[in-house]
């Protein structure tokens, strides 16, 4: 059971290809959130502007009230829209991350077991209990891997329900307050 220059180079292109992915991944997940903050900067400092010049042109003190009370609104608004965003953004590249894991974790468990095949044909006789326990080792802590992976993602979805409900009853508040 030798390891030739084919499997080093192989294991080697797989790590770094692994690696770049991961990469790639993590800078899409940052370009996403850098540009989710500018166009909410960009919004922010219109609103402002506008809300300054808006103000100016007020002609006495309920006037300026009244405008001031209308500026609340939309800007909660956006607040919630950025937050959902900002979390949607969140959930996408964890999801991506975690699916990355997973294939890792995959080949990794793989290429053990063929490894451990290997090492069983070359073994000397009786070793064949010590393989199958290293299997089932394996196997169970796959099994644990993957239980633990979905009660991660029932946990997003428990989350990311809460968050869309959290986001209607603020949007419903908002709608009662200006309709009162």
């Amino acid at each position: 059971m030798y390891v030739t220059p084919e499997q080093i180079q192989a294991a080697g292109k797989a790590s770094i290809d692994s690696i770049l992915s991961l990469y790639t991944a993590q800078f899409a997940a940052a370009e996403k959130l850098a540009n989710l903050n500018a166009n909410a900067l960009k919004a922010a400092f219109e609103d402002s502007i506008a809300n300054a010049r808006a103000l100016t042109g007020a002609k006495d003190v309920q006037e300026l009230i009244g405008l001031q009370g209308t500026f609340a609104q939309p800007t909660l608004e956006k607040a919630i829209a950025y937050s959902k965003s900002l979390y949607e953004a969140a959930t996408e590249a964890n999801a991506e991350f975690a699916k990355m894991n997973e294939r890792r974790v995959s080949e990794w468990n793989e290429n053990f077991v063929s490894l451990l095949d290997k090492a069983a044909k070359s073994a000397p006789a009786g070793s064949e209990v010590a393989v199958s326990a290293m299997k089932q080792m394996i196997a169970a802590a796959d099994s644990a891997y993957d239980n633990l992976n979905k009660v991660a993602k029932q946990a997003s979805e428990i989350a990311q329900a809460n968050v869309a409900a959290a986001t209607e009853t603020v949007k419903g508040l908002a709608k009662a307050k200006k309709a009162a």
